[in-house]
């Protein structure tokens, strides 16, 4: 990972000593994401204040933010690597790790977890042998949780896969979730 991102980091040195023409050649050669990541620093400016927009656009690209790419933005914006993994880890948007093929979010908002929810993250948990925030080893399921997400009314709530389920029974909770990977 590191010989990568040294290779990166003196590609785009080369690139900011000289003009873009005739380098289209070497270009080619690199991952066309982190072209667009070094596309976005560089409309931004390489400005160290948007280090957030620079991990939204990363997150967008990659999926996920890899440890490769927090070092490859921590090179280009100058700044330490711990702030870029600081910010990338305070922030629940971000995740560090790629999600699975399906995603079940699970809304621990007051109400929700007051009619079940912790219930039905334990019953997941169990069944797929991942604790929240994991994805199966297979790659096929990812268990998040948020904070709210304003549908009380419906408490409890999940999403799956980008479809909201509310009233959400426990013992209902393993049927929904095996029918959408299936």
């Amino acid at each position: 990972m590191l010989e990568r991102l040294d290779y990166f980091n003196q590609f785009f040195l080369i690139i900011e000593k000289t003009s873009f023409k005739g380098q289209l050649d070497m270009l080619e050669t690199i991952d066309d994401r982190y072209k667009t990541l070094e596309k976005s620093m560089k409309k931004l400016g390489y400005d160290k204040s948007a280090l957030i927009e620079t991990l939204h656009t990363a997150q967008e690209t990659f999926g996920y933010l890899g440890i490769d790419t927090l070092k490859f933005i921590a090179s280009r914006l100058k700044v330490p690597y711990s702030k870029v993994y600081g910010v990338a880890t305070f922030y629940n948007y971000f995740m560090l790790k790629p999600k699975g093929k399906h995603n079940v979010v699970v809304c621990m908002g007051t109400a929700c977890y007051i009619k079940g929810a912790e219930k039905i993250v334990e019953i997941i948990e169990q069944r797929f042998g991942i604790k929240v925030g994991e994805t199966t080893p297979d790659g096929l399921l990812s268990l998040l949780s948020a904070r709210c997400f304003g549908s009380c009314s419906l408490a409890p709530v999940i999403i799956c896969d980008d479809k909201t389920k509310g009233k959400v029974l426990p013992e209902n909770t393993l049927c929904d979730i095996e029918e959408m990977i299936k």
